[in-house]
Protein backbone atom coordinates (compact mmCIF):
# COMPACT_ATOMS: atom_id res chain seq x y z
CA UNK A 1 0.00 0.00 0.00
CA UNK A 2 1.13 3.70 -0.91
CA UNK A 3 0.72 5.18 2.25
CA UNK A 4 3.31 7.91 3.71
CA UNK A 5 2.24 9.72 7.14
CA UNK A 6 2.05 13.42 6.39
CA UNK A 7 3.09 16.58 8.01
CA UNK A 8 -0.73 18.21 8.40
CA UNK A 9 -2.92 17.61 11.35
CA UNK A 10 -6.67 16.40 10.75
CA UNK A 11 -8.60 19.06 11.38
CA UNK A 12 -11.44 17.13 13.36
CA UNK A 13 -9.31 15.67 15.80
CA UNK A 14 -5.49 16.78 15.41
CA UNK A 15 -4.29 13.74 14.59
CA UNK A 16 -1.07 13.09 11.90
CA UNK A 17 -3.05 12.45 8.64
CA UNK A 18 -1.43 10.01 6.03
CA UNK A 19 -1.27 10.67 2.74
CA UNK A 20 -1.83 7.79 0.40
CA UNK A 21 -1.83 8.70 -3.68
CA UNK A 22 -3.69 11.68 -4.03
CA UNK A 23 -5.75 12.14 -0.71
CA UNK A 24 -4.80 12.81 2.83
CA UNK A 25 -6.38 9.70 5.57
CA UNK A 26 -7.39 10.35 8.96
CA UNK A 27 -7.16 7.33 11.25
CA UNK A 28 -10.60 7.89 12.56
CA UNK A 29 -12.24 9.90 10.18
CA UNK A 30 -10.90 8.79 6.77
CA UNK A 31 -10.43 11.04 3.76
CA UNK A 32 -10.78 14.77 4.55
CA UNK A 33 -8.40 16.36 2.00
CA UNK A 34 -8.28 15.56 -1.71
CA UNK A 35 -6.54 17.11 -4.56
CA UNK A 36 -10.11 17.54 -6.25
CA UNK A 37 -10.99 20.04 -3.58
CA UNK A 38 -10.52 23.93 -4.58
CA UNK A 39 -8.21 24.14 -1.58
CA UNK A 40 -6.37 21.48 -1.38
CA UNK A 41 -2.28 22.25 -1.44
CA UNK A 42 0.42 19.94 -0.99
Amino acid sequence: MNEEAGGRPCPRCSRQLYHRHCKYVCPDHGVVYDCADTFYYD
